[in-house]
């Protein structure tokens, strides 16, 4: 018997010793909408090294990862949250916990996971490590009524902060204590908030507002304060105008002190000086921008758009406030990702069905991955950044 156990457990050390160890830091992920899978990267090599199929719809899907970058908490449009094993490159756990939902958070301290949910409308926090359904927060206002959620962000202290598109709406809870949750609402903040971001520093959570022009700013050191308008005319302007495609304030470029938002109908990325929360200039660009990302040195920032335009992805200097590139990565741009120290920006280009890999100092493509309809490029230094 000892003999037994002795060759079992050499048979298990050589086992262990052929696996080659390795890091998560440089992987990612990479949304295939039209497959409902997911293409897994390895950002150093620029190659893909696997897929993980099985997860639903993925037609509006988003990210966020684990405190040690190993597992990405993937947020499907069916309701669906599912839990990927980057490592094993396959899925570790997946509930379907809503009828549709929109993205959403992981907490400070790693150990929660958020979803925004269309129906029912509200917000569910899950146990990080085994997906445990603990707390439900229906969001309900008037009469009985249930809004779909939208911006769900991530604050520090263990807070989610997020938005009540129908009723106008900012709400924060605290999750100290996940099973009960505490709950602040500051209503009447503004029409129709349709998506938010919270600044890199975890000061500010900001929401857009389609029903009206102007934000909503909230300052998560005093809360108490409530929520105010800022930019009063920024978006839509003075008559309505045609909106192709939503931007996603999530990708507001926030570089030095000032911020560079996608202006909403309008071909424009606008500065704003963050001391101040006032306007400080507005770059004309190719359309209307969806995406406006900033290089994590802040130095240049990138800006996708809808269509016609969404062939087109350009790049603009910070410094001199003028587009320095316009570049043609593919048809139907539809993300960008920057490596964790920007030296390269991850382009998905759907209809193209590829994803273009750009040095950003040279402004030229160095690498081509194939992939089925890319969306969504997630990477694990994600797991590392407030509110993302």
């Amino acid at each position: 018997m000892r003999v037994s156990l002795v060759f079992a457990l050499a048979l298990l050390v050589a086992g262990c010793a052929a696996v080659e160890p390795r890091g998560t830091g440089d992987l990612g992920l990479v949304v295939e909408r039209a497959s409902g899978s997911l293409q897994l990267v390895d950002t150093t090599r620029r190659v893909a090294i696997g897929r993980v199929p099985g997860l639903g719809d993925l037609s509006h899907a988003s990210i966020v990862y684990s405190r040690d970058g190993r597992y990405g908490y993937v947020f499907g449009r069916d309701g669906g949250l599912t839990k990927v094993d980057l490592l094993r490159g396959s899925i570790a756990q997946r509930v379907l916990q809503s009828g549709n939902s929109i993205g959403g958070a992981i907490s400070q301290d790693g150990r929660l996971v958020a979803v925004a949910n269309y129906k029912p409308g509200g917000v569910k926090i899950f146990a990080a490590d085994t997906l445990e359904l603990l707390a439900e927060i229906p969001a309900t206002y008037g009469n009985g009524r249930r809004a779909k959620v939208v911006g769900l962000e991530d604050a520090p202290g263990n807070r989610f902060v997020f938005s009540l598109f129908e009723a106008g709406e900012i709400w924060m809870a605290d999750a100290t204590d996940p099973r009960n949750p505490k709950i602040t609402k500051f209503r009447e903040i503004g029409r129709e908030p349709y998506d938010a971001l919270v600044t890199p520093d975890g000061r500010y959570y900001l929401a857009g507002l389609f029903g009206e022009d102007g934000l909503a700013l909230l300052d998560l050191w005093y809360p108490e304060r409530g929520v105010k308008r800022i930019l009063p005319g920024y978006g839509r302007g003075g008559k309505p105008l045609p909106v192709y495609k939503m931007p996603h304030l999530e990708g507001w470029a926030i570089a030095g002190r000032f911020a560079y938002i996608p202006a909403v109908g309008h071909h424009e990325v606008l500065i704003v000086d963050t001391e101040t929360w006032r306007e400080a200039g507005r770059i004309a660009v190719a359309g209307q921008p969806v995406f406006v990302m900033a290089r994590p040195d802040g130095r240049q920032v990138w800006v996708n758009f809808a269509l016609p335009d969404n062939g087109v992805v350009q790049v603009i200097d910070t410094e001199s406030r003028t587009i320095v590139a316009t570049l043609e990565p593919g048809r139907v741009v539809l993300h960008m990702e920057f490596t964790a120290r920007g030296e390269e920006v991850w382009i998905s280009a759907r209809d193209d069905n590829r994803v273009t890999v750009y040095d950003t100092a040279a402004l030229k493509p160095v690498a081509m991955i194939s992939a089925q309809s890319p969306s969504g490029i997630f990477f694990t230094a994600r797991a590392f950044r407030i509110g993302l």
